[in-house]
């Protein structure tokens, strides 16, 4: 297995693996090849693949404002999962998130997303109950949710 940084030109198979994990979030607009391509972009150094034959079994997107890392959608294949390779990629993303002075970094997870969850209070990631987290939408979307 090899963990390398994702660029488009991968966005038709981490779409597809999105789509093959259970408590994945997507919508029409951010996930979008181009709302992705935008994102890479902005963050070039902190998305990363997991590939094995030339097949992506594994993706993690993350970026940082400067302050804050944040991490989003990171998936593996199901047929692969239980092998060391979310950690591997999370291990990935907190050493150029750190490469770049950023400190601390934070994710969301969907509360029905048990594996999830279950995976991120593993990695040592705290869940953070004196916080109410809040969005507003400036353009609808359509959600995706798998």
């Amino acid at each position: 297995m090899n963990v390398r940084l994702m660029t488009i030109n991968d966005y038709e198979k981490v779409y597809e693996l999105w789509l093959s994990c259970a408590g994945m979030g997507l919508n029409n607009l951010d996930d979008s090849k181009e709302g992705i391509e935008k994102f890479l972009n902005r963050n070039p150094e902190t998305c990363f693949v997991a590939e094995t034959e030339q097949r992506i079994i594994g993706v993690i997107i993350a970026g940082n404002d400067g302050r804050r890392g944040y991490i989003y959608h990171t998936a593996v294949n199901p047929d692969y999962r239980h092998q060391g390779i979310a950690t591997k990629l999370v291990n990935e993303v907190m050493r150029a998130l750190k490469a770049l002075g950023i400190n601390k970094t934070a994710l969301v997870v969907f509360s029905k997303n048990t594996a999830g969850n279950a995976f991120w209070e593993k990695s040592g990631f705290s869940s953070r109950e004196d916080l109410i987290y809040r969005n507003k939408t400036i353009t609808e979307m359509i959600r995706i949710d798998t």
